[in-house]
């Protein structure tokens, strides 16, 4: 009898052992999940204001530093990467992260001036295409092959941005295609090609290195912003870039909060991917662009038709179609490796 009720306290102390680490599972998933959604959302919030924002007493002035606006962010990044990096050195020599910096480095400023000539949903819908360039450049020069599934789920994420960005007789004028791209979304194919260069050189680091995650972050941002200050010298832009400020000078501390969100929104990524695994992280950064669209929609008035609204659906469930099959087929280190250095494109 004396046994007995010791098993039986045993189990109902396992028991309750069990539940109590589910509940902190459950809260860290939510702590995890809830940061990377609040700073990424703070993020476009504050980077739609930045871009978009019309300044001055007429309105007529608007912010066009994109190197500056950029520089900033990388900044910030270089000195997150650093403070998080466990300074132990990977074996990918310097040269090969100042080329890599260079389509990384292209790929945030033309998405960030593509801002000026299309609504902010429909760069972050564009951008989601991300895994068209990097299956295209990994096809073609890192010898990666594709299982026929994860190609149905890329499709639905084309024909969704084709959908989306399609025109509607009424809105264009006589003798003008209906699928017809502006200056804007070219800039978004050019830095959708610079995310499929990144991508490429990333295989291809990954299958002749031993590479660290946030080395690799800390390497990408300093070249890049030792490229943007040169940059910003010679095309005369950090010139025009205080006079703006001096005139405006609360555009410091939005461009730095940017900053902020963008790097806690990364370690918030990184977290998520080290204690739940790359599906969870690709269902909570698919999620976070989703509320980021409503938010533009819901405070800054970009409204969609119920074409764009069905085109955003098929989009959204072809990544997570996507997400789930590389987990299915992808073993969980290469996976989570390639998830984390990947992080580097994820405020794009």
């Amino acid at each position: 009898m004396r046994e007995t009720i010791t098993g039986d306290s045993k189990k109902l102390k396992d028991e309750g052992y069990v539940n109590e680490t589910l509940w902190k599972q459950a809260a860290n998933l939510l702590f995890c999940a809830g940061g990377t959604l609040l700073c990424y959302f703070w993020f476009g919030i504050i980077q739609e204001s930045i871009i978009k924002g019309k300044y001055g007493s007429d309105g007529n002035e608007r912010f066009t530093y994109t190197q500056a606006l950029v520089f900033v962010q990388c900044v910030v990044n270089t000195i997150f990467a650093y403070v998080l990096t466990d300074k132990t050195k990977d074996s990918v020599p310097t040269h090969t992260y100042a080329i890599m910096s260079t389509s990384y480095l292209f790929a945030m400023i033309t998405s960030n001036h593509a801002l000026q000539y299309i609504p902010y949903p429909t760069q972050v819908l564009s951008k989601s295409c991300k895994p068209i360039p990097i299956m295209v450049f990994g096809f073609l020069f890192a010898n990666k092959r594709y299982h026929l599934k994860k190609c149905f789920c890329v499709l639905m994420i084309v024909f969704g941005v084709v959908l989306f960005l399609y025109k509607e007789k009424t809105d264009i004028t006589y003798g003008k295609s209906a699928f017809s791209l502006g200056f804007g979304e070219l800039l978004l194919l050019l830095s959708l090609a610079m995310d499929g260069t990144t991508g490429a050189i990333q295989d291809k680091i990954r299958q002749r290195h031993k590479a660290n995650a946030h080395s690799m972050m800390y390497n990408m941002n300093l070249f890049s912003s030792l490229y943007l200050l040169v940059g910003l010298l010679l095309t005369g832009e950090f010139l025009d870039f205080m006079i703006f400020v001096q005139s405006y000078p609360k555009i410091i501390i939005e461009l730095f909060t940017l900053a902020a969100a963008s790097a806690l929104g990364q370690f918030f990524i990184f977290k998520t991917v080290a204690e739940f695994g790359p599906l969870t992280c690709s269902i909570v950064t698919t999620t976070r662009k989703l509320f980021t669209m409503l938010g533009s929609v819901i405070l800054f008035g970009n409204t969609l038709t119920g074409r764009q609204s069905l085109a955003t659906v098929v989009v959204f469930t072809g990544l997570l179609l996507d997400a789930i099959e590389s987990k299915r087929k992808g073993s969980s280190g290469k996976v989570k490796l390639a998830k984390e250095s990947d992080v580097q494109n994820k405020s794009l």
